[in-house]
């Protein structure tokens, strides 16, 4: 099975971003639109993510994300990885926000 990937700064504008890292990821910095679902917690929380649009998926390095696509697709969303996760999507200079009021960075 092959598994749809997309650079981060070909992410539309818009469109629905699942975070899927962990709380203390998340905190640190973010994509502002990002919505967040740790991977651990995906399964019982499917429900979240749209079933009518694409959800572009994201983690630290994209590993994760990775699995969580292929998951979301086997299950019948339309889910593309964000390759190179929020590592790439700092250093392609996207905007990201912080919970702590601290200036972002990826954990």
């Amino acid at each position: 099975m092959t598994m749809p990937e997309i650079a981060p700064d070909a992410v539309p504008k818009g469109a629905y971003l699942l975070d899927v890292r962990e709380i203390e990821e998340w905190r640190a910095g973010h994509a502002p639109e990002a919505a967040h679902i740790p991977l651990g917690d995906l399964q019982q929380r499917v429900d979240e993510v749209p079933a009518d649009r694409p959800v572009y998926v994201v983690c630290r390095v994209g590993g994760r994300s990775a699995h969580a696509t292929l998951w979301l697709n086997h299950v019948g969303r339309d889910a593309v990885n964000v390759g190179g996760g929020m590592q790439s999507w700092a250093a392609a200079g996207l905007p990201m926000v912080s919970e702590s009021g601290e200036p972002p960075f990826v954990a």
